[in-house]
C-alpha cells in the first residue's frame, strides 16, 4: 500500500484529480506547493510517496541496479492504488497523472499498460523503462492516451539525446506524446513550464472550469 495525502479542491464537488508521483529521494512533502502555483480550482491532488526509503526521502526502485524487478513491483502498487480510486469515486477518465524523473517513469508505466482511459500524463525530466519492450505490452487503450512530456537540454542526470530518441521511437509508434524541450538541468523549469502544464490540464478536462 502507497502512502498517500489527498488535498481536495476549493470547488469540493469536483471528482477531477491529479495524482503527483515524485522523484528519487523526494517526497509528497515536496509538492505541497503545486496546487496553488497550477491554480486549478476544480482538481484534487493525490501526493503519492514511492514505497522504498532512500536517504531522507523515498524511491520507487533502486536507481543503480534495478533491473527491472523494482519497477514492476512498483507498477502493481501504482496499479493497485488507481483500481482503489475507481472504486472510491475518483474515475479514471477524470484522472490525471503527473510525474517528475523516477515519477515520470512511473507516468510512463501506468500510461502504457493501464487498461482504463486517463484524463492526460504528465512527465518530466524522465525516460521510458526499456520502451521497446514496453510497446509490445501496450494496453488495448495506449495509443488513446494523451501525454505532455518535458526534458531539459542541460540534465546532467537523464541525458536529453536518449530521452528524445526514446520519445521519437515512442511517436513513431503512433503514441500521442507532446513532446516539449527546456533549456534547463535536472528540475521544472519554472512559471514557463508551469503554465504549460497547467494548459495540458486545463485541456485534458474540457467540461470542467478549471482555467479560472
Amino acid at each position: 500500500m502507497l502512502t498517500t495525502e489527498l488535498i481536495h479542491a476549493p470547488e469540493t464537488e469536483s471528482r477531477r484529480l491529479l495524482v503527483v508521483l515524485h522523484g528519487l529521494g523526494d517526497s509528497l512533502d515536496g509538492y505541497r506547493w503545486l496546487p496553488s502555483e497550477l491554480g486549478l480550482p476544480s482538481l484534487n491532488y493525490l501526493l503519492v510517496n514511492a514505497p522504498d526509503p532512500y536517504y531522507e526521502g523515498w524511491s520507487w526502485f533502486d536507481i543503480h541496479h534495478d533491473r527491472g524487478g523494482g519497477i514492476r513491483r512498483s507498477w502493481k502498487l501504482l496499479a493497485e492504488l488507481l483500481d482503489h480510486l475507481r472504486t472510491e469515486g475518483w474515475p479514471t477518465e477524470q484522472t490525471a497523472l503527473f510525474g517528475f524523473s523516477q515519477g515520470c517513469l512511473m507516468t510512463w508505466e501506468a500510461g502504457l499498460r493501464y487498461p482504463h482511459h486517463f484524463a492526460g500524463l504528465v512527465g518530466v525530466s524522465g525516460w521510458v523503462h526499456e520502451h521497446q519492450q514496453l510497446l509490445s505490452g501496450l494496453s488495448p487503450l495506449a495509443r488513446q492516451q494523451r501525454f505532455l512530456v518535458t526534458h531539459g537540454t542541460d540534465d546532467p542526470l537523464i541525458p536529453f539525446a536518449e530521452v528524445k530518441k526514446q520519445v521519437e521511437e515512442l511517436q513513431a509508434a503512433g503514441l500521442n506524446v507532446a513532446w516539449h524541450v527546456f533549456r534547463k538541468a535536472h528540475t521544472i523549469a519554472g512559471p514557463a513550464e508551469l503554465d504549460l502544464i497547467r494548459d495540458f490540464l486545463t485541456k485534458s478536462f474540457p467540461a470542467s472550469d478549471c482555467s479560472r
